[in-house]
């Protein structure tokens, strides 16, 4: 199964700028720097912000929960980056009751098996 509405994916400026390419931010700063080691960088956010809605398109939801907010979705897959290699990683995306798409809420590694 692949995420609803995937065309409409919504992916906030602030999210990949402010937390997950933010090297002092309290949680995103282990994510800045695992993605910073791919070529994606805050002056490029726009980079992250598409690899993420590719990646959120292209590969299958692996888990599905209810939240008090919507249906939340793990997605898992290789993400395509700036400087040409793929790592695995989890994008993590809600859809808020009532909405029309899901947003991205997170996106981190995956631990290689």
């Amino acid at each position: 199964m692949r995420l609803p509405n995937s065309d409409k994916l919504l992916i906030e400026r602030e999210k990949i700028l402010d937390y997950l390419l933010n090297p002092i931010h309290r949680f995103g700063a282990s994510k800045a720097r695992f993605f910073g080691r791919f070529g994606f960088a805050p002056e490029q956010w726009q980079q992250l912000a598409e690899a993420l809605r590719i990646h959120g398109q292209t590969h299958d939801v692996k888990r599905i929960r209810e939240t008090g907010f919507g249906l939340r979705f793990e997605v898992e897959g290789t993400l395509n980056a700036p400087d040409g290699r793929s790592p695995r990683v989890r994008s993590v995306w809600q859809q808020d009751r009532g909405a029309l798409a899901p947003r991205l809420i997170t996106a981190y590694p995956l631990e290689e098996s």
